[in-house]
């Protein structure tokens, strides 16, 4: 479990592996339904993950995310009812939750204005702008830029993430100054690229001046957070949904 220095502590967390009851390559607080895991195992470990907040699952506002830069106000919690990869509300009754395995859960606030935000900020999804939008959103509803708060949570580090060509092009392309947040790889051909820094930019450039990273990288930490790319190279994900995620939340 990791808080953000620069977030209220009892309104946010970034939860990691340790502390749920499922098992085996699930072990321990897996919150995906979409995995092979058994659902009374997912449903405890939500119940696990809400009292961190001190509140019940029933408040968790849980999304059907992809990789995209969709952002949506949320008035009530719902579960798996709305697809998006990021969310913004104003209301006291909603817990926005992130489920990540190695992309980075983006947390936002303004405790000033009341409006409060979350980003999953995978490559795909940061590169079309999802943390852009979300800030975005949140002005719309009454934040100001700068008075957010925003927290860059465990996601893989740079010495974990090797990319190829194809993917080191796609952001040169966008923006040639980018070619900042990779460095070669060993294999050539191949880059190593920093997502977290390029998120923490990206916050900074949407106005957002408060922002800190957690500088934990999941694929490395194997004891405490799950991981996508490290069950990749392991053989274990079966099937493409078929991995554990943990859960980041805020809440006002």
């Amino acid at each position: 479990m990791y808080k953000a220095p620069n977030i209220p502590a009892a309104k946010h967390v970034f939860l990691g592996a340790k502390g749920g009851v499922s098992e085996g390559i699930y072990k321990s607080l897996n919150v995906s339904v979409s995995s092979g895991d058994a659902l009374e195992n997912v449903r405890r470990n939500l119940e696990i993950a809400a009292g961190f907040l001190g509140t019940t699952a029933e408040r968790l506002n849980m999304m059907n995310q992809g990789v995209s830069s969709h952002v949506e106000y949320i008035q009530e919690p719902t579960q798996w009812q709305v697809t998006a990869d990021g969310a913004v509300t104003d209301q006291p009754d909603v817990v926005l939750c992130i489920r990540t395995a190695d992309c980075a859960p983006v947390l936002l606030a303004d405790y000033d204005a009341g409006i409060i935000g979350a980003a999953h900020a995978g490559w795909r999804g940061v590169l079309g702008g999802v943390i852009a939008n979300t800030v975005d959103l949140m002005v719309q509803k009454g934040a100001r830029r700068e008075n957010i708060a925003a927290a860059v949570g465990p996601c893989i580090g740079q010495a974990s993430y090797e990319v190829d060509n194809g993917f080191y092009q796609q952001f040169l392309q966008k923006n040639p100054q980018w070619v900042k947040y990779f460095i070669p790889s060993i294999n050539c051909g191949h880059y190593m690229f920093d997502l977290e820094r390029f998120c923490s930019d990206c916050l900074l450039a949407c106005g957002v001046g408060n922002v800190t990273v957690s500088g934990l990288d999941t694929y490395a930490l194997e004891n405490d957070y799950f991981s996508f790319r490290r069950n990749t190279h392991r053989g274990l994900v079966t099937s493409p949904k078929c991995f554990p995620v943990e859960m980041s939340a805020i809440v006002l």
